[in-house]
């Protein structure tokens, strides 16, 4: 990156830091920072930087070089790193105090690179004091624009060293983890929450692709309607690892208010009594979170439905009527067959609830294969019906409600979750 372009991004950071500095807990600015709003320093001189280059023996990555030429050194680089180095701080992490860091991770090598050295050991440091975290860039691995491998590395992480393509990029997720924690107000924050409203209209467009790549930036920047977007996306396209259920609730600025929102109550609150099924794991570990920690309105809310699932005469609901009545006649028609009247599971696969236990498995082969037949026969039925799905909220871009009833689950694989969202949806017909 160009001194032109380091400087407006590291004084939109130093203002949107100073923005969310909290006086009472945490320790007080410096002046010169309040004065100047200003995190960095002064511009290092060409000769500080080359007097660096020549005691190192090396010549710096060039977004290194021109970060220094527009402040030597730097305070916050998000939470858990307190300063970095200017020119005459530089070096060489076996040469500084900070050499433990080698003893406890010597040996590491990137997987993803044809090199067996010891990153560490070789590596040049390029922070100064941070929350049990380093930051250290490779000499060794260097890509064709001369940049360095960059590295976070923090010991409570228990990721091991996180690489990066360069000294940029590794500030840049710095500057988007801030983002992500403190959630300042101004600039950027705008654009992403705009980036994300032209995404919500593209899925339901039917684009995928490219507002997936956009919520998924959105979301590393801590915007919660991105990650509730997302997971929609990801859950028709058969990803239920990449986001987190507990996370689309509790890790929201507004989790008691959206306990209220129908896109919840309706949508989502289900797919968490369908987690083991949804997942193939043996527990519903979102349920369980969400009960230890979710507060009362959610422990009354779970018990609610609980409640309804007891009652025999209750069934699911997939939204507005003319969806809900569509869906229904086809989950109707599927469950009246024998194939799908089998109960208890004991014998058969996890990903196929509902096949009686005790059969052969020849038996339970001929069940699997009648029931492709009729979810196959039955699937261009429901792929017309969500010509008739209408969103319940402005946040809703796809009938995930769908996946709470096993037949329609079983029916609805990654290739037809992707024609479903490849469909113009709601509003967009």
């Amino acid at each position: 990156m160009e001194r032109e372009r380091w400087q407006p991004f590291l004084k939109r950071w130093s203002e949107e830091w100073i923005s969310t500095h909290d006086p009472e807990k945490e320790e007080p600015l410096d002046e010169d920072v309040i004065r100047d709003a200003w995190l960095g320093f002064a511009p290092a001189s060409a000769e500080e930087v080359a007097a660096a280059e020549a005691r190192l023996g090396h010549s710096l990555p060039p977004s290194l070089r021109e970060f220094l030429l527009v402040t030597n050194g730097w305070r916050n680089a998000g939470d858990f790193i307190d300063r970095l180095t200017g020119a005459a701080e530089l070096e060489w992490l076996r040469d500084t105090a900070d050499r433990d860091w080698i003893d406890a991770y010597g040996g590491y090598a990137d997987k993803d690179e044809e090199d067996d050295g010891d990153v560490l050991g070789r590596s040049l440091r390029i922070s100064l004091t941070g929350d049990a975290c380093v930051l250290f860039l490779d000499p060794n691995d260097v890509d064709e624009s001369g940049e360095w491998a960059a590295y976070e590395l923090a010991s409570w992480s228990g990721t091991g060293p996180v690489r990066h393509g360069s000294f940029h990029d590794l500030m840049y997720d710095l500057y988007t983890s801030f983002h992500a924690l403190r959630k300042p107000a101004g600039q950027t924050r705008d654009h992403w929450d705009d980036r994300v409203e032209q995404a919500r209209l593209a899925a339901l467009a039917g684009e995928i692709d490219e507002p997936l790549a956009v919520l998924e930036e959105a979301e590393g920047f801590g915007r919660d309607r991105a990650r509730l977007l997302r997971f929609q996306m990801l859950a028709m396209l058969g990803n239920w690892y990449t986001v987190v259920m507990s996370h689309i609730v509790l890790n929201r600025d507004d989790p008691a208010e959206f306990l209220q929102d129908p896109l919840f109550t309706e949508e989502l609150l289900p797919l968490l009594f369908t987690e083991d099924r949804l997942t193939h794991r043996r527990e519903r570990a979102t349920l369980q979170l969400l009960m230890q920690r979710g507060g009362e309105s959610m422990q009354l809310l779970i018990a609610e439905y609980q409640a309804r699932l007891r009652d025999p005469g209750s069934r699911l609901t997939f939204g507005n009527p003319e969806f809900d009545t569509a869906v229904h006649q086809i989950i109707d028609r599927l469950t009246a067959d024998p194939a799908f009247r089998q109960q208890g599971p004991v014998t058969a696969p996890r990903s196929s609830p509902g096949i009686a236990a005790g059969l052969s498995f020849e038996d339970v082969g001929g069940v699997h294969e009648a029931r492709r037949r009729l979810t196959d026969a039955a699937w261009p039925e429901l792929r017309e019906a969500i010509r008739l799905w209408r969103p319940v909220s402005e946040d809703h871009i796809a009938p995930v409600a769908l996946f709470a009833h096993p037949v329609l689950a079983e029916m609805i694989t990654a290739d037809r979750g992707r024609e479903i969202l490849s469909m113009r949806r709601g509003d967009h017909e």
